[in-house]
């Protein structure tokens, strides 16, 4: 259930992939703001650019990106295309249209190639002529150019296909809505499984690729590739001879699908139309594979175990030659991705999620040591090496959205460059809350980062309400990520203390940390939000225990509904409330209902330990005597409950009953429900929505 955050550019380049090309729409401009009092607001967010995509030039000079902005009004954003140095300075821009430009590529130094609507365009920098390479019906996910430039190989959708004894019960009803399932995985995430992404090598000609010669590398086989929802270009690349393209993919439908994370890395011989599996035996997630320089060797991104998601990111170096395959990670335990080689081959570079942050490191391939090259307060959140060694990063902390900086493959724990600016003018205007990072013991003496992040307009002398931030995932990391959901500076701009701690089942900390939360979701994780709340109430004096909130999605949601079972009879607290307000956004409520309602089978085998009617499992008996509808009895606080009707992966009847049964006992409570949004919320009047009720809901029961 991780990765709840940073998808909104992925989603938002997919559906710019349905947009028509001869838009008549009015182009969304950066808005001019001018902020009065320092505060940091959901609508100062939506009025942020936002980079997402960026391409480094094939001789290391200049950047190329994507950059989004929202009209809040008309409730819509699109993306253009910016050129800028990678020494930093002025950015030219490149596009201008109401159709968004995403998939960024560079044909040589001196041309670029992108997708807007159904079409691939390349543009001659020099003139900014734009020209039309490849047009496709069902539109395209994105692209990559083979190193010779003579051909390309794009992702797009072959429909799913009814078997032929469902599909004649649909004879001469067209107008009909009904869907007939027979196998799981039916829907993902936040869609109906109706098609799935192919890739599709074509040949150029003259700046043309020759679409009747596409080929589909899977032969029409009825699998993802990339794997929904979150592959993209990311999961394929091409040998540096152009004759081989290495790919991601699971082999798999329906019921295995839902039970299994074993995917694998094949390689495809273009002239020969065969492929080879270079993964096999490796059970879990294999994905992102990268060529050397010189062609011989394969790396990639491993998990090990079958059916657990959140298993060590190994790297994973084959021979190709040999077939040979070596883990690089056997001494290193933390999550490592993004994978660049360096130019000699010697080093392969990457990012790591590390001690609550994400960090660049380099693997030398002899000895398999690891050497940090960045260290701040922020995250990495990938990089693109260029030919002389620079690094060029989008980057992130809790303080900045989405930025490009600079670093060296020689740098030793370095703070990086900065290089874009596109921002600086409004969040100069803005008062961003202090961010302090605190190692707290646990219950049972464990060490435990935890952010502490103060309001805009803290005065030493004044005290405020706090709120305790609880983590989805569960296997994800508390670091310095930026959001249009959770976002810890709007929660400041409200008045508020955050108080954040990467409990039991975060990553980053060593993967025993890691795995100490699968089968314990009541137990050691939630005492440690506990002992993060008592420690800030009772240790910091602007911090007004009386007044203390939690707050969550996914299972954070399922971390607040447990903690409102459990907010009573607490020493030290008025009337032994804990907990004055509370605010759950898509969690679990019910595991029997959550069992059978989710589509990815294989995570509630794994952190819940299975069904629920095999009761001679003790985890199972465990686990499930930790849902949180057994303790609705025990609920005292006010709570807000929110929850979207296409979030597939926890379904929104979770939320409803747990309002219902929050009004059913009388306890203060509240529904927002999204009927068109996932399990995030991503459109911008939504967005506002929903920060404008999480500080009204914060503001009225804790600012008495």
């Amino acid at each position: 259930m991780k990765r709840t955050l940073f998808y909104a550019a992925a989603i938002t380049m997919v559906l710019a992939a349905c947009q028509s090309n001869q838009s008549t729409e009015t182009i969304v401009e950066k808005p001019q703001v001018v902020v009065q009092d320092g505060r940091f607001t959901p609508e100062v967010l939506w009025s942020l650019g936002v980079m997402s995509e960026y391409a480094v030039s094939p001789d290391g000079s200049q950047v190329l990106y994507t950059l989004r902005y929202t009209d809040l009004e008309q409730n819509k954003n699109n993306a253009e295309l910016y050129l800028m140095s990678v020494g930093g300075g002025e950015a030219t821009r490149l596009t201008t249209s109401a159709a968004s430009e995403f998939s960024p590529v560079w044909y040589d130094d001196n041309s670029i190639m992108y997708c807007r609507g159904n079409q691939i365009l390349s543009m001659n920098l020099g003139s900014k002529r734009e020209s039309v390479v490849a047009e496709c019906e069902r539109g395209f996910e994105g692209f990559k150019v083979a190193p010779d430039g003579k051909s390309l190989v794009y992702i797009s959708t072959i429909p799913v296909e009814r078997p032929e004894h469902i599909e004649k019960l649909f004879a001469g009803l067209g107008k009909t809505t009904g869907r007939i399932n027979e196998d799981l995985m039916y829907r993902h995430w936040d869609n109906w499984v109706d098609e799935i992404p192919h890739i599709y090598y074509v040949p150029l000609q003259n700046g043309k690729a020759m679409m009747d010669k596409a080929v589909d590398i899977l032969g029409g086989e009825p699998y993802e590739t990339p794997m929904r929802p979150w592959g993209g270009t990311e999961q394929y690349n091409y040998s540096p001879d152009s004759k081989f393209i290495a790919y991601t993919c699971r082999k798999k439908t329906g019921y295995d699908y839902a039970h299994s994370t074993n995917s694998d890395i094949f390689v495809y011989d273009i002239a020969a139309g065969t492929t080879r599996n270079v993964s096999e035996g490796i059970m879990g997630y294999d994905q992102n594979p990268v060529f050397s320089h010189d062609g011989t060797m394969l790396a990639w991104e491993s998990m090990e175990r079958d059916g657990y998601e959140s298993d060590l990111i190994r790297l994973m170096v084959c021979d190709l030659e040999s077939g040979a395959r070596t883990n690089m990670s056997e001494n290193f335990d933390y999550n490592f991705t993004s994978l660049n080689w360096s130019a000699d081959d010697k080093e392969i570079l990457g990012v790591a999620y590390y001690r609550g942050t994400e960090e660049i490191f380099a693997c030398n391939r002899q000895t398999k040591e690891f050497r940090q090259i960045s260290k701040g307060q922020n995250n990495v959140t990938s990089i693109q090496l260029c030919p002389d060694g620079c690094i060029v990063a989008s980057q992130v902390s809790m303080q900045y959205p989405q930025t490009l900086y600079a670093y060296n493959s020689t740098d030793d724990k370095a703070a990086g460059t900065k290089l874009s600016t596109f921002n600086d003018d409004l969040l100069a205007q803005v008062r961003m809350g202090k961010v302090e990072e605190h190692w707290i013991k646990t219950f049972d003496g464990q060490e435990m980062l935890t952010w502490l992040i103060y309001p805009y307009d803290y005065d030493s002398t004044k005290t405020y309400p706090a709120l305790l931030y609880c983590e989805g995932g569960p296997q994800s990391m508390v670091s310095q990520f930026w959001s249009s959901r959770w976002n810890f500076e709007i929660m400041s701009g409200g008045g508020y203390f955050i108080i954040a701690p990467n409990r039991r089942g975060t990553l980053g900390f060593g993967q025993a940390w890691t795995e100490a939360i699968s089968g314990d979701y009541g137990g050691r994780c939630m005492q440690d939000y506990i002992t993060a709340a008592d420690h800030f109430a009772n240790t910091v004096p602007q911090i007004d225990k009386e007044r203390l909130g939690a707050c969550g999605a996914s299972f954070g949601g399922y971390s607040v509904y447990w903690l409102a079972g459990h907010n009573h009879g607490v020493p030290g607290y008025k009337d032994g409330m804990r907990f004055k307000a509370l605010l759950a956004h898509n969690g679990m409520f019910n595991f029997e209902q959550q069992y059978l309602e989710t589509e990815e089978m294989w995570f509630d085998n794994w952190d819940i330990g299975g069904p629920y009617w095999d009761w001679n499992n003790p985890q199972v008996k465990k686990s499930y005597a930790n849902s949180p509808h057994l303790f609705v009895d025990k609920w005292n606080a006010p709570i807000c409950v929110i929850h979207s009707e296409f979030d597939f992966r926890i379904v929104a009847s979770q939320g409803m009953a747990a309002y219902n049964a929050a009004q059913m006992r009388h306890i203060p409570s509240r529904y927002l429900y999204f009927p068109d949004e996932t399990h995030w919320v991503l459109r911008p009047q939504n967005s506002v929505l929903w920060h404008r009720n999480f500080i009204d809901w914060f503001d009225k029961w804790l600012k008495k």
